[in-house]
């Protein structure tokens, strides 16, 4: 076992989330760590905490999306505000979990993420995830009938429980050991913690 692993509780409804995706790995790779991806369920998360989007400030929705814009321009990531917003992503994190068994996981996740943040997709259409495990060269029907299963859907809510047990209130949310991180700008201090575990 890597004697660094990162943590990435990730949520497909979630824009910082949809950037994390794609700096996370260029972070491990650089540092040498592990990447453990747990698909966690934002609105389970959301209702523990008594939270809404709805109660969010017009003027603070506003600026995320400006500041998105931002982050779109400084990585080069294609983003665009879908429309549909908020999206039921559990049929999505459920197939997460079950890609493991192809060694698609990473390939899958990141390819959901586009599928909603740049092309505008319908991720909560079973035929939109269809396609995407068709496109990675796994069967539709056996993905779809897996995603759809009790073993998915009790492994995502088991990841879902641990991480709010662990103190996990948004996503993107990052664990190095018992240090945790919300927030896809807060890449760099997971990074400098990786980094200083090199000199010890």
């Amino acid at each position: 076992m890597p004697a660094k692993v990162v943590e990435y509780y990730y949520d497909f409804s979630s824009t910082n989330s949809y950037f994390a995706t794609f700096l996370t790995p260029e972070v491990c790779r650089r540092t040498g760590a592990e990447l453990r991806w747990l698909p966690f369920y934002l609105v389970h998360a959301f209702r523990h905490n008594n939270h809404s989007l709805d109660k969010e400030p017009r003027a603070k929705l506003a600026y995320f999306w400006r500041d998105h814009q931002r982050w779109a321009k400084r990585t080069g990531l294609p983003f665009r505000m879908p429309s549909i917003f908020p999206i039921k992503s559990s049929q999505a994190l459920r197939g997460a979990i079950v890609m493991q068994q192809w060694g698609k996981e990473q390939a899958y996740i990141q390819e959901v993420f586009r599928a909603y943040w740049e092309r505008d997709e319908n991720i909560a259409a079973p035929a939109v995830l269809g396609q995407i495990a068709v496109g990675l060269g796994v069967d539709a029907n056996a993905f779809l009938r897996e995603s759809q299963g009790e073993a998915a859907r009790q492994e995502v809510i088991r990841i879902t429980d641990e991480g709010i047990k662990r103190g996990v209130f948004g996503a993107p949310t990052f664990f190095v050991g018992d240090e945790m991180f919300w927030g896809k700008d807060r890449l760099d201090f997971v990074e400098e913690l990786l980094r200083k575990s090199d000199e010890h």
